[in-house]
């Protein structure tokens, strides 16, 4: 799926999560298109009617708009009479019927790359509780993307797999970034909210390591995270910072890893890991 329907989907189901966690009846966003300074609203939710869809909103301009050029969340009570705004877009707006509406941007490294709208079709204020429902929605769609970034990222830098009698010499300089990167995205696994994105990122990172065998040498998922950083050439004090465990921890999952790999060694335990298919 190319990387713009992916956070399509993602800015759909952040839309569904708006109206659930906000209650407002409508609500609406689109991605920031490539290379413009417009959004492109593609999704609707609640609305009744197709005025806003594909409506591409200038940086800048109207409440979304403005939303973009300041990167923060912003919001109107009475869209069609507000000072705040520009109204490039009245009219299909009044056509929609809608009156109070909130924007919040969808902010990756520091870029917008996406806006949420929420409206009622009323002009009534937009409470704290309501716009931090909507900045929450937007908050899971950019720790979405991230993730989805650093996966391509992980895979694009990973390219050919080299042989394997060079996985461990100089010419796999390359492959040295894609283990820590690796290491790096299953220390972020478990504090994603979200089973199926937690699941996807899992499935992700174990599309860079070997076919495993049928009955090949299993690790438990905590045993997996420490060796993978242990792989990237970490010490067990900042293996213990990456993944949040105490040193003594740290050092009892090695050793069971060892265990389980029938390893005496760290290297040693890296090495039949790599061969079982468990670490890249």
């Amino acid at each position: 799926m190319a990387a713009e329907a992916v956070a399509a989907v993602e800015i759909r189901g952040a839309l569904a999560r708006l109206r659930r966690g906000t209650g407002l009846p409508v609500a609406f966003g689109g991605l920031v298109e490539s290379g413009r300074p417009q959004i492109r609203i593609s999704e609707l939710s609640g609305t009744a009617t197709a005025a806003l869809s594909s409506l591409a909103v200038t940086s800048g301009n109207g409440l979304g708009g403005k939303a973009v050029a300041l990167g923060r969340p912003c919001a109107v009570m009475d869209y069609p009479s507000s000072r705040h705004i520009s109204h490039e877009y009245d009219v299909p707006v009044a056509a929609e019927g809608i009156r109070s509406v909130l924007a919040v941007p969808v902010v990756v490294r520091r870029r917008v790359r996406g806006v949420l709208y929420g409206a009622l079709r009323s002009a009534q204020p937009l409470g704290d509780r309501t716009l931090d429902a909507a900045v929450a929605a937007a908050r899971d769609v950019e720790q979405a993307l991230v993730v989805r970034d650093e996966v391509r990222g992980l895979l694009a830098a990973a390219g050919p797999e080299p042989a394997a009698g060079s996985r461990r010499g100089d010419g796999a300089g390359g492959w040295e970034q894609v283990r820590e990167a690796h290491a790096a995205l299953r220390a972020l696994a478990p504090r994603i909210a979200d089973p199926a994105l937690r699941a996807e990122l899992l499935a992700a990172c174990g599309l860079l390591t070997a076919p495993r065998p049928a009955a090949g040498t299993s690790l438990a998922p905590r045993e997996l995270d420490v060796l993978s950083w242990v792989a990237a050439g970490a010490t067990n004090a900042v293996v213990g910072e990456r993944l949040g465990l105490r040193p003594e921890t740290v050092k009892g999952y090695l050793r069971s890893a060892m265990r389980r790999l029938g390893a005496h060694t760290r290297g040693e335990a890296v090495t039949a890991a790599r061969r079982a298919g468990l670490l890249p």
